[in-house]
């Protein structure tokens, strides 16, 4: 997202002496993605970023994988998956592959105990149910129903929630997430087309500064494993940032339909693309206006994806059988299309009231064991004539 933003105290000229009242100097950081080509921010911290006092034997969290080749359309029932305190314990991944993992959690406490920080993946978190504030060294930014939160890799952060009844539906990108590159120009502003603009995004305040020592517990994940490093100094030590790379959020609500004559393909609802995936969200919208319309989707085949639909609130259309925290799989290359009487029932409509989040992938995803746990089982089905 390019977008230039700062908060606290910096230094007229970048790369120069900055120093604390007592003459001290602060400590630079540029903190930046693809090398020293990306999107970047430069920090400056009360104390070195880097002291390390101790390091934890790694633990594996890998995803582990039920069917890795297949061609099953699946129903997961998201809402099946039990809470935990634990807010990264409360995270099953679903369906993976190696450009994404794509998930759901339902943590009960906030994350105030440890720092969590992913060393891989920039991170997706969509706001089902609960409010609170994600805290990061940035910044902080409050959310709640129906936002996205998008936290780039290597953040160091934390997230207090208002109560213990949490769901969110969370994507980690081994590629970094972007707006779309159609809906802005050369500078990167968003066009005068485009669903949203910078004024919909929720950025970073209320900088916190810690200039504290003592023993603060991080947990980094790196290539699949959960490593518990020591630190002696506060990570929330920032007295001042700016660049263009930070957390940010936005809200599905203040995605603005694009509608036609006639049906829209789904690139009309896309949000966030990375070089893998993109994500899209389908939200209340009046129907098409042709005379002769037929609001629901055309049967497709999706030959070179696979599409996961997250359902959040009210009635989708093309589907039968369809509730809040459910979750459907069409891999790429088996036709799909509305349910039986869901292209009938369509015609004459005006509007819809539906709220979903799409992951298009353009590499086949993996179905992990948790998936198949609270699989239905029988959805591949449910095209059948009744």
């Amino acid at each position: 997202m390019p977008l230039y933003h700062k908060l606290g105290s910096i230094p007229q000229k970048r790369h120069t002496q900055f120093r604390k009242p007592n003459g001290e100097l602060y400590y630079e950081q540029l903190f930046g993605t693809i090398g020293f080509d990306g999107m970047s921010s430069l920090l400056y911290h009360t104390h070195r970023p880097t002291m390390v006092a101790s390091i934890k034997a790694p633990i594996d969290v890998s995803p582990k994988i039920a069917q890795a080749k297949h061609i099953t359309a699946r129903k997961l029932l998201g809402f099946d998956v039990a809470p935990q305190n634990d807010y990264l314990e409360s995270r099953v991944d679903l369906l993976v592959n190696n450009d994404v993992h794509i998930g759901v959690a339902a943590p009960k406490k906030s994350l105030t105990e440890y720092f969590y920080k992913n060393a891989d993946a920039d991170e997706m978190l969509f706001i089902h149910k609960g409010t609170g504030t994600l805290r990061t060294l940035l910044g902080n930014i409050k959310f709640e129903y129906g936002d996205y939160l998008i936290i780039p890799r290597g953040m160091i952060y934390q997230i207090e929630f208002d109560n213990d009844d949490n769901r969110i539906l969370y994507a980690e990108s081994f590629h970094p997430i972007y707006t779309p590159k159609r809906y802005r120009n050369y500078f990167g502003q968003m066009l005068e087309h485009s669903p949203f603009c910078e004024r919909d995004y929720k950025l970073p305040t209320d900088l916190e500064t810690h200039d504290e020592e003592g023993e603060f517990v991080m947990k980094i994940k790196k290539q699949g494993m959960l490593h518990e490093l020591t630190y002696i100094t506060h990570p929330f030590d920032v007295i001042g940032w700016d660049g263009y790379n930070f957390p940010y959020g936005f809200s599905i609500h203040n995605f603005e339909p694009i509608t036609g004559r006639v049906h829209q393909p789904p690139p009309v609802h896309q949000t966030f693309e990375t070089s893998a995936f993109v994500i899209c969200s389908f939200c209340p919208r009046l129907y098409d206006y042709h005379p002769q319309s037929i609001p629901a989707p055309y049967n497709h085949s999706n030959i070179d994806s696979d599409e996961m639909l997250y359902y959040v609130d009210g009635d989708f259309m093309s589907r039968n059988d369809i509730g809040p925290g459910y979750m459907t799989l069409h891999p790429g290359g088996i036709p799909h299309g509305p349910h039986p009487g869901a292209y009938e029932r369509s015609i004459g409509q005006t509007k819809t009231d539906e709220l979903a989040v799409m992951i298009d992938t353009f590499k086949p995803l993996m179905v992990t064991q948790a998936a198949m746990d609270i699989d239905d089982g029988k959805y591949y089905k449910s095209w059948l004539p009744h």
